[in-house]
This record gives structure tokens, sequence and C-alpha cells, in this order.
């Protein structure tokens, strides 16, 4: 029985030995890593075996909540969470909240922003061969321009961005545009003679309206209610879908559902924030923005008429002018603007039909 007892206390000594140098680190090794914390607004945290990146995005656009484009944002943030797992949630700032177009576009660039859509119409300014998408007819409907945006020289045209810190992702399309008018029923190109329209601030587009004989003022879309209001502007060069939901039917009575040029915003990601993600995750956005996108244009296709019965039942006169008194206009483009940039002919020489 002693010999027993002593066997007994030998064994606990030799357990309490072990347990101590457990504790004190002697070469155990941990049955877990640390969890993942989730990263600032445009950066992921550190990997670990255990865990993958988590990211909150921002992304900032110029339109209000009610606009496809809104919807679109929506849509990605959606994709993008159900498509990671819930690593990726994006924050949206819609309506010009992060300030104008050129003042996300360098937030982007910065890697403060992580996400925008731009219009094609302010690229224009800062990169030549966007102005190509605004070639006056290029596009029969939003299901042609939708198709195109897949085509090769469409791509050539995003990989521009490079250069300035951004990442070109792919196109969202709001509709196409139309001309609407605060007092004047415009029939003809020439009946613009003599008045002032806003204009995004694009060279193609204020040379398309110029050339008509309009002024153009380039206010940013906040203003433009009160300034055709007031009436320093007659009328204004927009979509159907902002006619809407920006309640221009208010202030204007005319609008010419002329469809003259689709207008894309170009969905972009800051290249510093982009080139840290592992491809993997490179894949998820742009399989996100690729689905944001198609459901943008298909669905916005389908609501032309509908459009048009909603600003005709809130009082306007909704009419169409016929796209051959605007062969010159186009003419005038593509003999200005072809020559200006080899990305511009290539785009002109594979839609003009």
């Amino acid at each position: 029985m002693k010999r027993f007892k002593k066997w007994g206390a030998s064994l606990v000594s030799v357990s309490l030995l072990m347990l101590m140098t457990t504790a004190c680190g002697g070469g155990a090794t941990p049955s877990s890593q640390p969890a993942t914390t989730p990263s600032q607004s445009n950066g992921a945290a550190p990997s670990t075996d255990a865990a993958k990146p988590t990211y909150n995005f921002k992304l900032a656009h110029i339109t209000p909540p009610t606009h496809m484009w809104h919807y679109a944002a929506e849509k990605f943030r959606d994709e993008l969470d159900q498509r990671s797992g819930g690593r990726m949630k994006l924050e949206i700032y819609p309506s010009s909240q992060l300030g104008t177009e050129a003042d996300m576009v360098q937030q982007i660039a910065s890697g403060s922003v992580d996400f925008g859509f731009i219009t094609a119409a302010y690229l224009s300014s800062r990169a030549p061969s966007y102005a190509a998408w605004l070639a006056p007819y290029a596009f029969k409907d939003l299901d042609e321009a939708n198709k195109a945006r897949k085509e090769e020289i469409s791509k050539k045209i995003l990989g521009t961005l490079e250069e300035q810190g951004l990442v070109g992702l792919d196109y969202f399309f709001a509709g196409q545009r139309v001309m609407l008018f605060k007092d004047k029923e415009v029939l003809k190109p020439e009946d613009m003679a003599g008045l002032k329209l806003r204009v995004t601030p694009s060279p193609p587009l204020t040379d398309f309206y110029k050339s008509a004989g309009a002024a153009t003022e380039g206010l940013p879309l906040p203003e433009v209610y009160s300034a055709v209001q007031t009436g320093v502007i007659d009328g204004m060069d927009m979509d159907l879908d902002a006619a809407i939901s920006n309640k221009y039917y208010e202030v204007v009575k005319y609008g010419a559902v002329t469809n003259h040029m689709v207008w894309p915003a170009v969905a972009m990601a800051s290249k510093v924030n982009f080139d840290k993600m592992p491809e993997e995750d490179k894949q998820i956005i742009r399989e996100a923005i690729d689905a944001a996108a198609n459901y943008s244009a298909t669905t916005r296709a389908g609501q032309e008429e509908e459009f048009k019965k909603t600003l005709s039942d809130n009082g306007m006169k909704i009419y169409e002018i016929d796209s051959k008194l605007f062969e010159p206009y186009m003419k005038q483009f593509d003999d200005k603007y072809g020559p200006t940039d080899p990305l511009i002919k290539e785009f002109l020489d594979t839609f003009r039909k």
C-alpha cells in the first residue's frame, strides 16, 4: 500500500511539472490563428491560414437614390456580399455626397474611395478616347450598346484609365440622351439656336449642341433644377430616368425623345487598392460588376415606354425628332473626332453601320 501511495504521488508530481512546462510556453502549438480583423474603408485585413481578407468598400456616384445607377450600385453591393460569402461590404454615397465627378475621381485615384460610377462625358475631358461613346446615333438602342461593352475596343478604352491610377471595370447604361426644353418646342436641330442648355462638361457634347447654334452651361447635376426654374438655362441634355428622379417635369414643358447618344457611366476602381487584392478577390469584383451592369442595361431598356408615360402624365409634351435631321451633325462628329485618336476611329469603324 505504501509503495502504491508513493507511485501515485510521483505520477501527480510529473503531471504538475508537465502542466507548468506547457503554461510557460515549452514548445506548445496554438490550436488556432487569430481571427481576421475587418479592414478600413479601402484596404484588406491581413490574410491568415484560417481566414481570408475582409473589406469595407466605398462607392460614389452623382445620381439620386431613385436613379438606375444607384439601383445598379445596390445590385453590385449585393453581388459582392453573396459572392464573397459576406467578406465584402459596400457603402454607397449617391447624389454627389463626396463632391463633383472631378472630386470623386481624385478620391478614387488616391485610394480613399474604392469604386465610382463616373460618366463617360466627364472622363472624355481626362481621357480623350471616351469621346467615342458620345458619337451621335452610334447605337440603335440600349441592347446594342450593352453588347458593345463586351467588344475589344470597349475594353481598350477602359484600359486607358490605368495611367491615372484607376482601373476601368465596365460600363453602366442609364438610357439614351434626350432633350428637355423649358418653354420652346424644338422640332429640328436649328430650333435650338439661341437657347442656353445644360450639358455635362465634355468637348464632344458641347460641340454637338454648339454646331446647332445653342449655348451650353456645364452645371453640376444638383443645380440644374433651380437653374431651369429661374431661367438661367432654357433646357438640358438628359436621360428620361433622371428627368423623373430629379422631377424636371415640374420645370420643363417639352421632352424631345431623340435618343441621340447612349450614356454610360464607367465603373472604376482605385488601382492602388485593387492591385493589393488577391486574384481571387479581384475576380469576385469583376463578376459582381458584370452582373450589375447587365442588370442596369436590361432593366432600363424595358422602362422606356413607362418613363415616357410618366412624364406625359406629369404634364410634359413628349415627342420624337427624326434622327435623319441630325445626319450632318453625325458627320461633323466623325470627321472631327475620328482622326484625333486611334481608339475613337476604331470605335466608329466597329459600330457605325
